[in-house]
């Protein structure tokens, strides 16, 4: 089972794919797109071109576990998506997650401009990770 997490940012937007037996995380990358509907375009073609059964979404909650104006943003981004492929679209607390991505950045000599084009992938990626050992 191939699973795709997304970890959605305004203008940059974190991907993570698992393998085909929906194990480990494989490619990740950044889709740059700042319009909701077009970035939602987007996603859907990679969930059928990559025959994704799963979509894992981060959901930003704050630290207390109450939803906020960035978990809300999510939530539409999950309505876009769940318009255009029929596929299950899971909300993952993804808190901290771009923290650890920058820490993870770090410890690897990843600054500035290098940083920027990659920590949204990192999140991806950590979201996915989280997603699967859950399942496992």
């Amino acid at each position: 089972m191939r699973v795709i997490a997304i970890d959605y940012g305004d203008q940059r937007t974190g991907i993570a794919v698992s393998d085909l037996t929906g194990t480990i995380a494989g490619e990740a990358f950044v889709i740059k797109e700042w319009d909701p509907e077009r970035l939602a375009d987007k996603i859907a073609a990679e969930c059928k071109e990559r025959g994704a059964e799963r979509v894992v979404l981060g959901n930003p909650l704050n630290m207390d576990g109450s939803a906020g104006p960035r978990s809300d943003k999510s939530r539409a981004l999950r309505e876009l998506l769940a318009e255009r492929i029929n596929i299950p679209i899971i909300m993952w607390d993804e808190r901290r997650t771009t923290v650890e991505a920058h820490d993870i950045l770090s410890a690897n000599d990843r600054h500035g401009k290098r940083r920027k084009e990659t920590v949204d992938a990192v999140a991806a990626t950590l979201i996915l990770e989280g997603y699967l050992g859950s399942i496992r």
